[in-house]
């Protein structure tokens, strides 16, 4: 794909470097901030009720869930999952990703345009997911350029996908911190170190989504060479 050696590095760099890096600096954060109580003492599975509530969602159920770093929103169940760390945790970490997740269910409940675009998208890009690279290399391995172009087409499918995960993830942060300062759960002289958290975990999605824009444009070259 690249002529150079320093083109072909700089892809590596994407592919695998960025990647490893945004995982460490979420689990050193979170390790950090998992020891640092917040000034409320409350715990995540109480940050997330609070904050439920007191936004009207009184039907948004909370759960405890198994796994490090598990936390997630279910929008067809309408639950809040926090993994135990955090469910049971007072730390600034916990109640972060609480906040975050309960972000996600604000979001859903005002119909959030991003949300929503990406739940329409999800069984295109699942699709892609799975079939993008057998047809990228099959037809590659058998001179069927119809069915690479079929594969990259799938693949772009999985890479919206990523990149419209973006601006929802920003979103629910941006919604958390809010909460969390209006809450009272935090205080001003906390806002810094909760940020410090949820900005490295949006790290992981931004690797993400770099990676696989890297990919996608990796094939199209390939794809054009392959015609000339």
């Amino acid at each position: 794909m690249f002529a150079s050696l320093g083109g072909y590095l700089i892809y590596i760099a994407l592919l695998m470097i960025i990647p490893l890096w945004a995982q460490s600096k979420v689990k050193s954060t979170y390790k950090k901030y998992s020891k640092v109580a917040t000034s409320s003492y409350m715990t995540g599975a109480q940050v997330a009720r609070k904050i439920l509530d007191d936004n009207g969602l009184f039907d948004v159920q909370i759960e405890e869930t198994k796994g490090k770093l598990s936390d997630h929103y279910d929008p067809r169940k309408k639950v809040v999952r926090l993994s135990s760390d955090n469910f049971h945790g007072h730390s600034m970490a916990a109640s972060a990703i609480a906040a975050h997740e309960v972000g996600h269910a604000i979001q859903d409940a005002e119909a959030y345009a991003f949300l929503r675009f990406r739940h329409s998208l999800f069984p295109l890009a699942n699709l892609g997911s799975n079939l993008s690279f057998i047809l990228i290399i099959g037809g590659a391995l058998m001179g069927l350029m119809n069915l690479v172009l079929a594969g990259i087409v799938f693949m772009s499918f999985a890479v919206l996908f990523q990149l419209v995960t973006l601006p929802v993830e920003f979103n629910a942060s941006s919604r958390a911190m809010g909460q969390l300062v209006s809450s009272g759960v935090i205080r001003n002289n906390e806002e810094r170190q909760t940020k410090k958290v949820l900005n490295a975990a949006a790290l992981t999605y931004v690797a993400a989504a770099m990676v696989a824009v890297a990919e996608l444009i990796r094939f199209v070259l390939m794809f054009f060479v392959s015609e000339d």
